[in-house]
């Protein structure tokens, strides 16, 4: 109640006791007959203690007091309080204290419910809306997880469709989901999965400890790899692994997911792939030495007959009188560069001609450069061509084999010949040069010619199998030789030369840093 309307509230209260005390007065002189004038006069006081408080009802109580001793006790219209009144007063007087007191205490006493019951409905309305929104909540989560069921349960039905093997095992490595791919790959069926450890019912087998694929998986959270597993029928079968390290919503790790797919074709093919690019390119190797017949034999021409000659001439100093030592001693020494000489051509033929697996050792480009070009030195020329060489000395070793990179260095350099063989009247200039590759701090070897050049649609076509520009080529020279630069971690491309000519140009990683 703000202070402004407690006057006018208190103007109320007193003003309806006093004109309740003048009815209740009116009507107790009205029905003087009937005896009731004390019952009447109290009414008042009940009625201004309940609506307006104590105060009231001892204004309404002294008002009916004098009514009484005005009205209804001798002497009449007098009110002077004597003797005989005294009785009458104190008695009336109690009675309308005791009833203005129990009209108060009632009053009071339900204001008291009143309250109780507009808190207790409050907090019930509180109590109902809260019940209503656990209620909701609740409705909530189970729709939620209703549909988290139904997701779940269309997931399961979707995996079952998969043809990858989807398994979901727990962190002890016990299956717990199996779908109809695993069955068709493994050979068992998710009764028989489910409850067995995976690496034991599978036994796994992987390139690396089956400790670290498990320490990748916590640490990263998904591992990918191939494994090599036994199925129900003992068949050893090659899968390509992906696995994913599932948690809960507090971030706690609870499960493995893992999709494995069988690839156990997919290798066989790769490893015949891989032998059949092995014997096709032991083929190009015999073929490109079939072409440099004539320039073989003279590599070892040369040689035997220096040898021949040199023999000649011990005999002819050995017969002298007296004979000539020192000449024969020289002849001899000749006889033995010579021979060496033509056992490294031959070495070199037979380590080209020869059918061996891949060979990866730490060697210098340069020495593979030379070594190729001592082989094509007649053909070389025969061509009239003029070969220059610009290798560096700083160059890294790299880890590579010798025979392949022979081959590829062989197929450039002859191929390079051959374009200019077949070009226009001109200088016919071959630079072959070797450098540090700037951006993988490894080498670069560029083989430029000055033939007839390189077109746009043999420049896009040039490193496919079976494409060639040579009237009787077979077109695998190039294709064979990108796989080989390709297969050391390196790149080989060809690029047209400003005026004549097409440099072609490989770059292999650094393997071996030089001491």
């Amino acid at each position: 109640m703000s202070p402004q309307s407690r006057p006018a509230v208190a103007i109320a209260r007193y003003g309806f006791a006093i004109l309740s005390a003048l009815i209740a007065v009116g009507l107790a002189v009205s029905l003087e007959a009937f005896g009731l004038e004390k019952f009447l006069l109290l009414l008042p006081v009940a009625a201004a203690a309940w609506y307006g408080g104590i105060g009231p009802a001892v204004l309404s109580l002294v008002l009916s007091i004098l009514a009484l001793c005005y009205f209804f006790i001798d002497p009449l219209y007098s009110l002077a309080i004597t003797t005989d009144r005294l009785p009458h007063v104190a008695v009336f007087s109690a009675f309308g204290l005791s009833t203005a007191w129990l009209a108060v205490s009632l009053r009071r006493a339900q204001q008291s419910l009143v309250q109780a019951r507009d808190e207790l409905q409050v907090k019930v309305q509180e109590r109902t809306a809260e019940l209503q929104r656990s209620n909701d909540q609740l409705r909530h989560e189970m729709a939620d997880r209703k549909r988290a069921e139904e997701d779940a349960t269309r997931q399961a039905a979707l995996l079952s469709l998969a043809h990858d093997a989807i398994l979901v095992r727990d962190l002890e490595s016990r299956v717990v989901f199996w779908n109809a791919g695993a069955q068709a790959t493994y050979g068992w069926t998710a009764e028989e999965a489910i409850g067995r450890v995976t690496h034991e019912l599978l036994r796994t087998r992987s390139p690396i400890s089956l400790e670290t694929v498990d320490a990748a998986l916590r640490e990263q959270g998904e591992w990918e790899g191939e494994l090599t597993h036994i199925t129900h029928g003992g068949a050893a079968i090659v899968v390509a692994s992906r696995q994913s390290l599932q948690r809960d919503e507090r971030g706690a790790p609870n499960a493995i997911l893992e999709i494995n797919r069988d690839i156990t074709d997919r290798k066989q093919a790769e490893e015949n792939l891989r032998n059949a690019q092995v014997k096709l390119a032991h083929v190009t190797r015999v073929t490109t030495l079939g072409e440099l017949t004539a320039s073989i034999a003279h590599e070892v021409y040369q040689p035997l007959t220096a040898v021949v000659t040199n023999a000649g001439a011990c005999l002819h100093w050995l017969a002298a009188q007296p004979p000539n030592l020192e000449e024969v001693r020289q002849s001899i020494e000749e006889i033995l560069q010579n021979g060496d000489r033509a056992g490294e051509v031959i070495e070199r033929i037979r380590a080209l001609v020869k059918k061996s697996p891949s060979r990866m050792t730490p060697l210098s480009i340069n020495n593979t450069i030379l070594e190729v070009i001592a082989l094509a030195r007649s053909e070389v020329h025969s061509a009239r061509v003029s070969l220059q060489t610009q290798l560096s000395d700083a160059l890294p070793l790299i880890t590579g084999d010798p025979v392949q990179l022979q081959q590829v260095m062989l197929n450039l350099i002859i191929n390079a010949i051959d374009a200019m063989r077949g070009g226009s009247e001109g200088p016919r200039e071959l630079l072959v040069s070797s450098q540090i590759d700037a951006g993988t701090k490894g080498v670069r070897v560029a083989v430029r010619d000055s033939g007839i050049g390189l077109s746009s649609e043999s420049l896009d076509r040039l490193f496919e199998a079976f494409y060639t520009t040579k009237p009787d080529g077979m077109g695998m020279g190039l294709a064979i030789s990108r796989s080989i630069i390709e297969a050391h971690g390196g790149r080989l491309w060809a690029s047209p030369n400003e005026s004549r000519g097409a440099t072609f140009q490989f770059s292999l990683p650094a393997g071996v840093t030089r001491t």
